[in-house]
């Protein structure tokens, strides 16, 4: 392959991906990623608001993107979402589910025991991760079964691999979604066509607004014992910035991976290899 084919592999003119979650801080650096290999993105989310902070870089002479509202837990929405999106761009050529994430009140904490912690709060966080991905999946899914061909990236975590203190909810369902992401990239690739593909991205620790309050003392700006504890374990010792996540993405969503499903690769700095001894 020469270098002229190298480039290409990366220009997505043409390509419609679409993002759940697109206006968070992980999905707005990937979206923004995405138009400049000139892809059309759809970005999907509750909160379409949200991606105003990135608006302006999401300007291409090529690709462009659009923000939709949706809700990864409601199927008939997701359906009339899908319905927009292939009516703006024609057609549906990979997903990326990065709707996700955890909240305090699904937390253990000295003032919150695990025997407390509240059954809505623990769905809520279960379900958004781990639910939030198969609905999309099934959804965008069918279209690539119906072309023969696609491509669905899903985001799992760290805590997949080695469950984390105090997130069990959170832990438990990024489990799922390496399993299922294994699990969907057999299931499509033998009923359905072996050019449909299923990997995720493992992120370690990122410094995000939803894991601020763990990770940082919210008075001070220091680090926590927590987080002092994950640079520890960190051989890399920093936390990952978003674009850290870019070369695998770009790579999975690209014809250079066309070998590899059923994957899920680590972005952690180091974290998943290091034993502390």
């Amino acid at each position: 392959m020469n270098l002229q084919e190298l480039t290409q592999a990366y220009d997505f003119t043409g390509k419609t991906i679409v993002i759940t979650g697109g206006a968070g801080i992980l999905g707005g650096e990937i979206a923004c990623a995405l138009v400049g290999c000139n892809a059309n993105v759809a970005i999907i989310d509750r909160d379409p608001s949200l991606a105003q902070r990135f608006i302006k870089r999401l300007e291409s002479p090529v690709g462009r993107a659009i923000v939709v509202y949706g809700d990864v837990l409601n199927a008939d929405l997701l359906r009339q979402t899908a319905e927009h999106v292939v009516k703006e761009f024609g057609t549906v050529d990979a997903l990326i589910n990065a709707a996700g994430g955890n909240k305090p009140q699904a937390t253990t904490s000295k003032d919150l025991a695990f025997f407390d912690l509240p059954p809505d709060a623990l769905k809520f966080v279960f379900d958004l991760n781990i639910i939030g991905t198969i609905l999309p999946s099934q959804v965008f899914g069918k279209i690539f079964a119906q072309k023969g061909e696609g491509n669905i990236l899903n985001i799992s975590s760290m805590s997949a691999y080695r469950p984390l203190t105090r997130v069990p909810a959170y832990s438990a369902a990024k489990a799922g979604v390496s399993n299922f992401t294994q699990w969907l990239a057999v299931h499509m690739a033998q009923e359905y066509s072996p050019k449909i593909r299923v990997n995720a991205i493992a992120p370690g620790f990122f410094l995000t607004e939803q894991n601020r309050y763990l990770l940082t003392d919210e008075k001070t700006g220091e680090l926590t014992a927590r987080g002092k504890a994950i640079l520890a374990h960190t051989p890399m010792g920093r936390f990952g910035v978003p674009e850290d996540l870019l070369g695998a993405v770009l790579w999975l969503l690209s014809p250079l991976s066309s070998f590899v499903t059923g994957a899920v690769i680590p972005i952690d700095g180091g974290f998943q290899a290091f034993s502390g001894v």
